[in-house]
């Protein structure tokens, strides 16, 4: 049997490839295509305007999310009975959506109502109450009321927990993060041994996703005891354990902790090797290498990349050799050995080539670049920086760093680099061009001021309305792009 996707699974699909610009396309065609056959204010258009919510909200467009979620929202369940789940969950995801935007008084206002129509819907038993609970308590605490957070976190777990969801435990992670904001000495993980162990997984998993938008030091040892949950319940080598392990290494990077961080790495490539997971295991010891590095420990750094590239040797495989060598090398550039570091970023280069990841060639032809502009060899260096801008993406990283290197290259120096606002105003350029017909614009100005990008649209031709909102989209999506490597 054939399964044709829908509309929104393309689009999600292209959200996590990347391709913002053509998923939002996709979403406001379907808009469209609902709104003509059903009509504005129905729920098939409140439908298509959460979906459309969704995409904006991944994309970071949360101004426009807010709006889709508010349209959705604004169709009324008295008129259409059959629309009250739904609804409920238009006001969860506007409540959401809100909150990330920081309009925290809004974001509490729509979350409260939404929590009186679930009691007034499911009861205050049922789960789909304790669903309102959840979004509710990441509000108070992300407004630091932590006395007000916790009984709503409280309620959510007993109600989960009592009706046998397995959303307990991400009710947990919430609750257990709740707790050591107020106490840091509070126990985090109440109960949590009496959960099966996919439950159990679930909560780890839980865990890990919060860390990103939590307090490292909270999580450091939120983590250090979940590391101990886990190995008691589930084993060292349990890909759960491994996880959070992982998580932990990266908190001691977060907060300075070197020496957790590289016991934490060495516990996870120790389980790879007895899981027999080489690649894995390679991974590990190339983290290994960088923590080493980081702390200060020069050359225990040099000599685990020395074992990191023995074990990608063994591997037979082009890439991995490539990758420790790229690594090595701007090891041994930063240790000040350049007669070591370039034959490595040479051979990194070179034993790319004979692979098929483009990217990582790329990458490994501005690592050489840069260093031989560091060496004045700038004629190279300017060669080399190009090949390698000639075959990654305009809005990689290293390709930005490269175009920017290369401008100071073209200006005769050695060391530093161009003006990287100038270099990310190009690539906001390259980005919208490269999303347009050809024949649109006469011209397009980007630059950045006052923190900000700002641009100047020529058109060089009147553009159909689609092609409007279609220029809309792309520069919204250049903005929210752009606008995280401007602040990083």
């Amino acid at each position: 049997m054939t399964i044709t996707p829908t509309p929104f699974d393309a689009a999600v699909a292209l959200v996590q490839d990347g391709r913002l610009v053509e998923a939002e396309a996709i979403m406001v065609r379907e808009l469209d295509a609902v709104t003509a056959r059903h009509g504005a204010g129905t729920p098939a258009w409140a439908s298509a305007q959460c979906d459309l919510g969704n995409v904006l909200l991944n994309a970071d467009q949360l101004g426009r999310a807010v709006d889709c979620y508010r349209a959705a929202v604004s169709v009324s369940p008295r008129d259409h009975p059959d629309l009250h789940k739904d609804h409920l969950t238009y006001r969860s995801n506007l409540g959401l959506a809100l909150r990330l935007a920081g309009r925290l008084d809004e974001a509490e206002a729509e979350l409260r109502a939404g929590l009186a129509a679930r009691e007034a819907f499911y009861g205050r038993e049922h789960a789909g109450y304790a669903f309102g609970l959840e979004p509710l308590a990441e509000l108070l605490l992300s407004r630091g009321d932590v006395a007000g957070a916790r009984p709503v976190a409280e309620e959510m777990v007993t109600n989960l927990w009592d009706n046998g969801h397995e959303r307990v435990a991400v009710a947990l992670a919430l609750r257990a993060e709740i707790a050591r904001a107020g106490d840091p000495r509070a126990e985090a993980f109440t109960d949590a041994d009496r959960l099966p162990g996919p439950v159990l997984e679930q909560l780890a998993n839980a865990v890990r996703r919060r860390i990103a938008d939590g307090e490292p030091r909270v999580y450091q040892g939120l983590v250090r005891d979940l590391v101990r949950l886990l190995e008691a319940q589930l084993g060292p080598d349990h890909p759960a354990t491994l996880g959070a392990l992982s998580s932990l290494a990266n908190l001691g990077r977060d907060t300075g902790d070197q020496a957790g961080r590289v016991e934490a790495i060495q516990r996870v490539q120790a389980a790879y090797d007895r899981l027999g997971r080489p690649e894995d295991a390679l991974m590990a010891a190339m983290g290994l290498a960088l923590a080493h590095g980081e702390a200060g420990d020069t050359e225990a750094g040099l000599r685990a990349y020395a074992s990191a590239h023995e074990r990608a040797v063994r591997l037979g495989r082009p890439e991995p050799v490539s990758q420790v060598l790229r690594n090595w090398g701007l090891a041994l550039q930063e240790a000040d050995r350049p007669h070591e570091a370039e034959p490595c970023l040479r051979d990194a280069v070179r034993i790319a080539t004979t692979g098929a990841d483009y990217e990582l060639l790329g990458r490994g032809r501005i690592a050489l670049g840069l260093f031989l502009q560091h060496q004045n060899r700038l004629p190279e260096a300017r060669t080399v920086i190009e090949e390698g801008l000639a075959v990654l993406d305009p809005v990689h990283p290293d390709a930005m760093i490269g175009r920017s290197h290369l401008g100071a290259v073209l200006e005769g120096r050695t060391c530093g680099c161009g003006d990287m606002r100038a270099t990310l105003a190009d690539a906001f350029r390259e980005f919208v061009l490269s999303k347009l017909p050809p024949d649109l614009l006469a011209d397009l100005r980007v630059r950045v001021a006052d923190g900000d990008f700002k641009i100047d649209v020529e058109l060089n031709r009147e553009p159909a309305p689609q092609e409007l909102d279609h220029l809309n989209r792309v520069v919204s999506a250049a903005y929210a792009e752009f606008r995280r490597r401007l602040v990083a």
